[in-house]
């Protein structure tokens, strides 16, 4: 069964705060196992006036952080944990490619699957798509410490 969440749970969860927050809400979500991040691309996004003036595009690094939000939801929910309990940390990433643009008006769905997990390092593969397009893959990892 998977399940829907919502920005105010995902707001208690995380410790990002906007502008940096970059996930809006995440759905499909199986512990231990997969979520899907959601982020709507606004014209309103803070990088877009520098990234590029006259042909605006997210970032890619941004992309990978919007991945590693998503890998967060999940790995606090999957530890019954949030941002008071302990922080997500990201360790790395690898086999990173974007393939895609994103540009504001698109709706950019991350999902992101557990390949392992083992003394509060999840390693996960993830894949983005904007338009039906494959906008970025990567591997990452993250770590969580109790505070």
């Amino acid at each position: 069964m998977s399940e829907r969440i919502e920005n105010a749970e995902i707001l208690k969860l995380l410790p990002h705060r906007y502008p940096f927050l970059l996930i809006d809400a995440a759905e499909d979500y199986v512990p231990g196992t997969s979520i899907t991040g959601i982020k709507a691309v606004t014209a309103n996004e803070p990088f877009f006036p520098g990234h590029f003036p006259g042909n605006p595009v997210m970032p890619g690094v941004l992309m990978i952080e919007a991945m590693g939000q998503a890998g967060a939801v999940l790995m606090y929910k999957t530890l019954n944990a949030t941002h008071a309990d302990a922080t997500v940390f990201f360790m790395g990433a690898d086999k990173i490619k974007f393939r895609y643009p994103v540009r504001p008006g698109m709706i950019l769905r991350l999902n992101v699957v557990v390949t392992a997990a083992r003394h509060g390092v999840f390693k996960f593969r993830g894949e983005g798509f904007a338009d039906g397009n494959k906008a970025v893959q990567a591997e990452f990892s993250a770590k969580a410490i109790e505070h």
